[in-house]
């Protein structure tokens, strides 16, 4: 239905969708990169279903539904605690993310008293079937991009993320890389010793504040 988008930094978000609204009319304005990256409900999805999954893809090469069958009731409540973690590192920030069953009934019109059910009710993700090999961006570019960042502004900001740490490192595991290295991490992000203020201050106007400022300025 609608896809937030946010320019870096966020006052070129307008110039950005004038440029997409006719061809990608569903794009929507979106607060900042920060909102738009903490509500990617891949992050939550994918790395976690892919590694849940892991037998069933090398032996059928994804011959199966990734969501309706691969997020059994089971999987499904690993990815709510992911969830819940995510939404906690988004509240530390100031932002209120949005949590995967929303996010489902906002994109898709989706409800369900669980996750579990909003999945399942979801009839976009029918036919959708899961990777063909375990070597995929589901893993090499949602846990490098996605869970690292969240997990070391977690670390930042004192948010315990236990279950996210455990998918990075399983991750890890799985391909002999040390995604924790390889990741998006406040030090390269350039935002290691900064305040909440001072970072959101960075996404919105493009700059680092100096630190040690009391206003961030």
């Amino acid at each position: 239905n609608a896809v937030p988008v946010a320019a870096f930094p966020a006052y070129l978000t307008p110039d950005v969708l004038a440029l997409t609204h006719k061809t990608l009319p569903y794009f929507v304005a979106g607060d900042n990169v920060l909102k738009t990256g903490l509500d990617n409900i891949g992050s939550i999805f994918h790395p976690a279903l892919t590694l849940m999954n892991a037998a069933w893809i090398e032996e059928t090469h994804g011959a199966f539904e990734y969501y309706l069958e691969g997020a059994s009731p089971s999987v499904t409540f690993i990815l709510e605690a992911l969830d819940k973690e995510r939404v906690a590192v988004g509240a530390a920030l100031g932002i209120g993310c949005h949590s995967a069953r929303e996010w489902l009934y906002l994109a898709y019109g989706a409800a369900g008293d669980s996750l579990y059910e909003a999945i399942q009710a979801n009839p976009g993700y029918g036919g959708i079937k899961a990777p063909n090999r375990l070597e995929h961006r589901y893993i090499t570019e949602d846990v490098p991009m996605s869970l690292v960042p969240i997990a070391s502004i977690g670390d930042l900001l004192g948010v315990e993320v236990p279950t996210i740490k455990a998918v990075i490192h399983l991750a890890s595991l799985l391909h002999e890389r040390n995604y924790w290295a390889e990741g998006r991490t406040v030090e390269k992000l350039g935002l290691a010793g900064m305040n909440v203020e001072q970072i959101r201050r960075v996404v919105v106007e493009g700059f680092p504040p100096e630190k040690g400022s009391d206003n961030g300025s």
